[in-house]
Protein backbone atom coordinates (compact mmCIF):
# COMPACT_ATOMS: atom_id res chain seq x y z
CA UNK A 1 0.00 0.00 0.00
CA UNK A 2 1.39 3.20 -1.24
CA UNK A 3 -0.18 5.92 1.86
CA UNK A 4 1.05 9.13 -0.16
CA UNK A 5 -1.94 7.75 -2.75
CA UNK A 6 -4.25 7.73 -0.11
CA UNK A 7 -3.64 10.65 2.58
CA UNK A 8 -3.86 13.79 1.66
CA UNK A 9 -0.20 15.44 1.37
CA UNK A 10 -1.12 18.25 3.56
CA UNK A 11 -1.53 15.84 6.63
CA UNK A 12 1.19 13.10 6.07
CA UNK A 13 3.20 16.26 6.27
CA UNK A 14 2.12 16.88 9.50
CA UNK A 15 2.70 15.23 13.09
CA UNK A 16 0.78 13.91 15.66
CA UNK A 17 -0.08 16.13 18.63
CA UNK A 18 2.71 14.51 21.01
CA UNK A 19 1.68 14.63 24.89
CA UNK A 20 4.31 13.82 26.89
CA UNK A 21 4.14 10.57 29.68
CA UNK A 22 4.49 12.53 33.00
CA UNK A 23 4.31 9.63 35.35
CA UNK A 24 6.45 10.27 38.37
CA UNK A 25 7.10 14.03 37.35
CA UNK A 26 5.80 17.16 38.96
CA UNK A 27 3.25 18.30 35.90
CA UNK A 28 3.44 21.71 34.74
CA UNK A 29 2.87 21.70 31.18
CA UNK A 30 -0.61 21.36 30.65
CA UNK A 31 -2.29 24.33 32.73
CA UNK A 32 -4.51 21.90 34.83
CA UNK A 33 -5.74 22.59 38.13
CA UNK A 34 -3.66 20.96 40.80
CA UNK A 35 -6.67 20.62 42.92
CA UNK A 36 -9.01 17.59 43.69
CA UNK A 37 -12.84 18.44 44.84
CA UNK A 38 -13.25 17.78 48.58
CA UNK A 39 -13.68 14.30 49.75
CA UNK A 40 -17.36 14.79 50.39
CA UNK A 41 -17.83 16.11 46.70
CA UNK A 42 -15.82 13.18 45.56
CA UNK A 43 -18.43 10.33 47.15
CA UNK A 44 -21.59 12.75 46.33
CA UNK A 45 -20.23 12.08 42.67
CA UNK A 46 -18.88 8.85 42.61
CA UNK A 47 -22.25 7.81 43.95
CA UNK A 48 -23.96 10.43 40.79
CA UNK A 49 -21.95 8.51 38.56
CA UNK A 50 -22.76 4.92 39.51
CA UNK A 51 -26.35 5.26 39.01
CA UNK A 52 -25.72 6.62 35.42
CA UNK A 53 -26.89 4.24 32.86
CA UNK A 54 -24.02 3.37 30.62
CA UNK A 55 -26.28 0.80 28.80
CA UNK A 56 -27.71 4.27 26.89
CA UNK A 57 -27.12 6.75 24.66
CA UNK A 58 -27.11 10.24 25.82
CA UNK A 59 -30.16 12.36 25.20
CA UNK A 60 -28.64 14.24 22.55
CA UNK A 61 -30.22 17.56 22.97
CA UNK A 62 -27.80 17.87 25.98
CA UNK A 63 -31.06 20.01 27.67
CA UNK A 64 -30.23 19.78 31.59
CA UNK A 65 -26.48 20.28 30.67
CA UNK A 66 -26.87 23.26 28.77
CA UNK A 67 -29.32 25.07 31.59
CA UNK A 68 -26.78 24.38 33.89
CA UNK A 69 -23.89 25.39 31.80
CA UNK A 70 -25.72 28.86 31.26
CA UNK A 71 -27.00 29.33 35.11
CA UNK A 72 -23.60 28.98 36.67
CA UNK A 73 -21.37 30.31 34.02
CA UNK A 74 -22.92 33.64 32.98
CA UNK A 75 -23.81 32.36 29.47
CA UNK A 76 -26.40 34.81 28.49
CA UNK A 77 -30.37 32.45 29.07
CA UNK A 78 -31.04 33.65 25.16
CA UNK A 79 -28.06 31.95 23.90
CA UNK A 80 -27.73 28.64 21.80
CA UNK A 81 -25.21 26.29 23.14
CA UNK A 82 -23.55 23.81 21.36
CA UNK A 83 -21.11 21.86 23.13
CA UNK A 84 -18.18 19.93 22.10
CA UNK A 85 -15.48 17.52 23.38
CA UNK A 86 -13.11 19.82 24.58
CA UNK A 87 -13.09 23.48 23.16
CA UNK A 88 -10.35 21.52 20.30
CA UNK A 89 -14.06 19.66 18.66
CA UNK A 90 -15.33 23.01 18.74
CA UNK A 91 -12.68 24.67 17.10
CA UNK A 92 -12.63 21.51 14.62
CA UNK A 93 -16.41 22.27 14.21
CA UNK A 94 -16.25 25.84 12.78
CA UNK A 95 -13.04 24.99 10.59
CA UNK A 96 -15.66 22.08 8.89
CA UNK A 97 -18.79 24.23 8.75
CA UNK A 98 -16.83 27.17 6.98
CA UNK A 99 -14.73 25.39 5.16
CA UNK A 100 -15.70 26.78 1.64
CA UNK A 101 -13.16 26.65 -1.46
CA UNK A 102 -10.69 29.42 -0.68
CA UNK A 103 -11.40 29.81 2.58
CA UNK A 104 -9.04 31.31 5.14
CA UNK A 105 -8.49 31.17 8.93
CA UNK A 106 -6.46 34.36 10.33
CA UNK A 107 -4.89 34.49 14.13
CA UNK A 108 -2.27 35.96 15.89
CA UNK A 109 0.91 33.87 16.06
CA UNK A 110 2.54 32.91 18.04
CA UNK A 111 -0.95 31.38 19.31
CA UNK A 112 -2.62 28.24 20.12
CA UNK A 113 -2.04 25.40 17.94
CA UNK A 114 -5.28 23.93 16.92
CA UNK A 115 -6.07 26.92 15.29
CA UNK A 116 -3.91 26.20 12.27
CA UNK A 117 -4.19 22.52 12.97
CA UNK A 118 -8.10 22.53 12.64
CA UNK A 119 -8.09 25.01 9.08
CA UNK A 120 -5.23 22.53 7.75
CA UNK A 121 -7.84 19.17 8.76
CA UNK A 122 -10.68 21.19 7.08
CA UNK A 123 -8.59 21.85 3.88
CA UNK A 124 -8.53 25.88 4.59
CA UNK A 125 -5.66 28.25 4.72
CA UNK A 126 -4.16 29.51 7.93
CA UNK A 127 -2.58 33.10 8.07
CA UNK A 128 -0.62 33.96 10.84
CA UNK A 129 -0.43 37.78 11.92
CA UNK A 130 2.57 38.11 14.39
CA UNK A 131 2.47 39.90 17.84
CA UNK A 132 4.52 42.34 18.97
CA UNK A 133 7.74 41.65 20.58
CA UNK A 134 5.99 42.32 23.53
CA UNK A 135 3.08 39.84 22.72
CA UNK A 136 0.30 42.14 22.56
CA UNK A 137 -1.17 42.40 19.24
CA UNK A 138 0.10 44.34 16.59
CA UNK A 139 -3.83 45.22 15.39
CA UNK A 140 -2.59 47.61 12.36
CA UNK A 141 -1.29 44.31 11.09
CA UNK A 142 -4.62 42.12 11.74
CA UNK A 143 -6.24 44.98 10.03
CA UNK A 144 -4.45 44.60 6.73
CA UNK A 145 -4.15 41.09 6.83
CA UNK A 146 -8.24 40.83 7.09
CA UNK A 147 -8.59 43.45 4.45
CA UNK A 148 -6.39 41.24 2.12
CA UNK A 149 -7.36 37.63 3.35
CA UNK A 150 -11.41 38.03 4.31
CA UNK A 151 -10.79 35.03 6.86
CA UNK A 152 -13.73 33.06 7.07
CA UNK A 153 -12.73 32.85 11.01
CA UNK A 154 -10.60 35.36 13.04
CA UNK A 155 -9.39 33.41 16.47
CA UNK A 156 -8.26 35.29 19.34
CA UNK A 157 -7.55 33.61 22.49
CA UNK A 158 -8.40 35.73 25.32
CA UNK A 159 -6.13 35.59 27.46
CA UNK A 160 -3.28 34.09 24.77
CA UNK A 161 -1.59 30.81 25.14
CA UNK A 162 1.46 29.90 25.28
CA UNK A 163 1.64 33.66 26.19
CA UNK A 164 -0.73 34.70 28.59
CA UNK A 165 -1.51 38.44 26.92
CA UNK A 166 -5.05 39.84 28.05
CA UNK A 167 -5.52 41.36 24.61
CA UNK A 168 -6.55 45.20 24.95
CA UNK A 169 -10.59 44.72 24.10
CA UNK A 170 -10.67 47.76 22.11
CA UNK A 171 -8.48 46.83 19.86
CA UNK A 172 -10.33 42.75 19.35
CA UNK A 173 -13.85 45.33 19.01
CA UNK A 174 -11.99 47.03 15.73
CA UNK A 175 -11.02 43.33 14.76
CA UNK A 176 -14.62 42.21 15.16
CA UNK A 177 -15.89 45.29 13.05
CA UNK A 178 -13.45 45.13 10.42
CA UNK A 179 -14.34 41.50 9.71
CA UNK A 180 -18.19 42.33 9.74
CA UNK A 181 -20.17 39.88 8.05
CA UNK A 182 -17.90 38.20 5.82
CA UNK A 183 -16.46 36.11 8.79
CA UNK A 184 -16.96 34.63 12.36
CA UNK A 185 -14.85 35.99 14.99
CA UNK A 186 -13.64 33.40 17.79
CA UNK A 187 -13.20 34.51 21.06
CA UNK A 188 -11.80 31.89 22.89
CA UNK A 189 -11.89 32.00 26.69
CA UNK A 190 -10.66 29.34 27.47
CA UNK A 191 -8.65 30.47 30.71
CA UNK A 192 -11.66 33.18 31.15
CA UNK A 193 -11.65 31.73 35.23
CA UNK A 194 -7.89 33.21 35.72
CA UNK A 195 -8.70 36.65 33.49
CA UNK A 196 -11.94 37.80 35.31
CA UNK A 197 -12.85 39.27 31.36
CA UNK A 198 -15.08 38.10 28.90
CA UNK A 199 -16.79 38.76 25.96
CA UNK A 200 -19.92 36.79 26.53
CA UNK A 201 -21.88 40.03 27.72
CA UNK A 202 -21.22 41.44 24.36
CA UNK A 203 -22.67 39.01 22.22
CA UNK A 204 -25.94 41.41 21.33
CA UNK A 205 -23.55 43.83 20.13
CA UNK A 206 -21.51 41.39 17.44
CA UNK A 207 -23.45 38.90 15.02
CA UNK A 208 -20.19 37.43 14.42
CA UNK A 209 -18.90 37.22 17.96
CA UNK A 210 -18.49 33.34 18.83
CA UNK A 211 -17.50 33.07 21.97
CA UNK A 212 -15.83 29.63 23.10
CA UNK A 213 -14.55 28.23 26.71
CA UNK A 214 -13.93 24.88 28.45
CA UNK A 215 -13.84 23.58 31.76
CA UNK A 216 -10.77 22.02 31.31
CA UNK A 217 -8.70 24.75 32.92
CA UNK A 218 -11.95 25.30 35.77
CA UNK A 219 -10.59 22.00 37.18
CA UNK A 220 -12.63 19.30 35.03
CA UNK A 221 -10.04 18.40 32.26
CA UNK A 222 -10.40 15.11 32.74
CA UNK A 223 -13.92 15.32 31.25
CA UNK A 224 -13.83 17.21 27.64
CA UNK A 225 -15.93 19.39 27.78
CA UNK A 226 -16.41 22.27 26.16
CA UNK A 227 -19.04 24.99 24.48
CA UNK A 228 -19.69 27.91 22.70
CA UNK A 229 -22.32 30.84 22.35
CA UNK A 230 -22.95 33.31 19.69
CA UNK A 231 -25.28 34.23 16.75
CA UNK A 232 -28.39 31.39 17.38
CA UNK A 233 -28.77 30.96 13.46
CA UNK A 234 -24.87 30.67 12.98
CA UNK A 235 -25.10 27.79 16.39
CA UNK A 236 -27.59 26.22 14.41
CA UNK A 237 -25.65 25.36 11.22
CA UNK A 238 -22.49 24.18 13.66
CA UNK A 239 -25.13 22.19 15.25
CA UNK A 240 -25.29 19.82 12.10
CA UNK A 241 -21.65 19.02 11.98
CA UNK A 242 -22.00 17.89 15.59
CA UNK A 243 -21.00 14.63 15.85
CA UNK A 244 -24.02 12.74 17.47
CA UNK A 245 -23.43 12.03 21.20
CA UNK A 246 -20.20 13.77 21.13
CA UNK A 247 -20.83 14.42 24.74
CA UNK A 248 -20.92 10.67 26.65
CA UNK A 249 -23.05 10.45 29.71
CA UNK A 250 -20.53 10.33 32.25
CA UNK A 251 -19.20 13.77 31.09
CA UNK A 252 -22.36 15.21 31.33
CA UNK A 253 -23.42 13.51 34.78
CA UNK A 254 -20.23 14.92 36.27
CA UNK A 255 -20.51 18.19 34.71
CA UNK A 256 -24.09 18.90 35.69
CA UNK A 257 -22.87 17.61 39.44
CA UNK A 258 -19.84 19.62 40.02
CA UNK A 259 -21.12 23.03 38.01
CA UNK A 260 -23.75 22.79 41.05
CA UNK A 261 -20.75 23.28 43.37
CA UNK A 262 -19.32 26.23 40.91
CA UNK A 263 -18.24 27.99 43.92
CA UNK A 264 -15.60 25.28 44.71
CA UNK A 265 -14.36 25.80 41.23
CA UNK A 266 -14.20 29.63 41.79
CA UNK A 267 -12.38 28.81 44.91
CA UNK A 268 -9.78 27.24 43.50
CA UNK A 269 -9.46 29.27 40.72
CA UNK A 270 -8.62 32.66 43.20
CA UNK A 271 -6.31 30.44 44.51
CA UNK A 272 -4.48 30.05 41.72
CA UNK A 273 -4.19 33.27 40.81
CA UNK A 274 -3.12 34.42 44.30
CA UNK A 275 -0.30 32.03 43.68
CA UNK A 276 0.40 33.28 39.75
CA UNK A 277 1.23 36.48 41.43
CA UNK A 278 3.81 34.85 44.41
CA UNK A 279 5.67 32.74 41.48
CA UNK A 280 5.52 35.53 39.01
CA UNK A 281 7.61 37.77 41.83
CA UNK A 282 9.43 35.23 43.07
CA UNK A 283 10.53 34.30 39.05
CA UNK A 284 11.01 37.77 38.28
CA UNK A 285 13.61 38.47 41.31
CA UNK A 286 15.75 35.63 39.90
CA UNK A 287 19.01 37.12 37.82
CA UNK A 288 18.60 37.05 33.75
CA UNK A 289 14.94 36.14 34.32
CA UNK A 290 12.05 37.53 32.21
CA UNK A 291 8.30 37.17 32.80
CA UNK A 292 5.52 38.43 31.07
CA UNK A 293 2.43 39.68 32.16
CA UNK A 294 -0.31 36.75 32.47
CA UNK A 295 -4.08 36.60 32.76
CA UNK A 296 -4.08 32.68 32.52
CA UNK A 297 -3.07 29.98 35.24
CA UNK A 298 0.98 29.45 33.55
CA UNK A 299 3.74 32.19 33.17
CA UNK A 300 5.96 32.36 29.75
CA UNK A 301 9.38 33.54 30.91
CA UNK A 302 12.72 33.89 28.90
CA UNK A 303 16.18 32.69 30.39
CA UNK A 304 19.36 32.37 28.53
CA UNK A 305 19.79 29.04 26.90
CA UNK A 306 16.19 27.58 28.05
CA UNK A 307 17.09 24.23 26.16
CA UNK A 308 19.93 23.24 28.88
CA UNK A 309 17.44 24.78 31.53
CA UNK A 310 14.26 22.88 30.20
CA UNK A 311 16.58 19.47 29.76
CA UNK A 312 17.98 19.81 33.67
CA UNK A 313 14.53 20.46 35.39
CA UNK A 314 13.51 17.19 33.21
CA UNK A 315 16.70 15.38 35.16
CA UNK A 316 15.13 16.62 38.36
CA UNK A 317 11.56 15.41 38.04
CA UNK A 318 10.00 18.34 36.91
CA UNK A 319 7.88 18.65 33.48
CA UNK A 320 7.17 22.54 31.40
CA UNK A 321 6.52 23.56 28.39
CA UNK A 322 9.32 24.01 26.02
CA UNK A 323 7.84 26.67 23.68
CA UNK A 324 11.16 28.13 22.20
CA UNK A 325 10.56 26.35 18.66
CA UNK A 326 7.25 27.25 18.28
CA UNK A 327 7.88 30.39 16.65
CA UNK A 328 10.58 32.78 16.69
CA UNK A 329 8.79 35.13 18.86
CA UNK A 330 9.36 32.69 21.46
CA UNK A 331 13.19 32.56 21.44
CA UNK A 332 14.29 30.93 24.82
CA UNK A 333 10.91 30.92 26.52
CA UNK A 334 9.41 28.13 28.88
CA UNK A 335 5.83 27.75 30.16
CA UNK A 336 4.85 26.96 33.53
CA UNK A 337 2.24 25.75 35.09
CA UNK A 338 0.68 28.01 38.27
CA UNK A 339 0.10 25.06 40.85
CA UNK A 340 -0.52 24.86 44.32
CA UNK A 341 1.81 26.37 46.99
CA UNK A 342 3.99 23.66 48.02
CA UNK A 343 4.21 22.55 44.09
CA UNK A 344 5.24 26.26 43.28
CA UNK A 345 7.88 26.00 45.70
CA UNK A 346 9.12 22.94 44.74
CA UNK A 347 9.58 23.86 40.94
CA UNK A 348 11.33 27.06 42.21
CA UNK A 349 13.80 25.38 43.68
CA UNK A 350 14.96 23.25 41.43
CA UNK A 351 14.53 26.10 38.60
CA UNK A 352 16.85 28.12 40.70
CA UNK A 353 19.66 25.01 41.00
CA UNK A 354 18.84 24.82 36.95
CA UNK A 355 19.87 28.39 36.60
CA UNK A 356 23.06 28.44 38.61
CA UNK A 357 24.29 24.96 37.21
CA UNK A 358 24.08 25.72 33.53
Amino acid sequence: MSICNIIRPEIASLSAYHVPDSAGFLKLDAMENPYLLPADLQQQLADRLSQVALNRYPLPSYASLKTIISEQLGVPATRTLVLGNGSDELISMVSVACAKSGAKVLAPVPGFVMYAMSAKFAGMEFVGVPLHADFTLDVDAMLAAIAAHRPAITCLAYPNNPTGTLYDAGQMVQILRAVGDSGVVIVDEAYQPFAQASFMSRLDEFDNLVVMRTVSKLGLAGIRLGYMAGNNALMQEFEKVRPPYNINVLTQAAAEFVLAHVDVLDDQAAQLRTQRGVLSAALSALPGVQVFPSSANFLLIRVANAEQVFAKLLEQKILVKNVGKMHHLLENCLRITVSTQEENALFLAAFAASLSSK
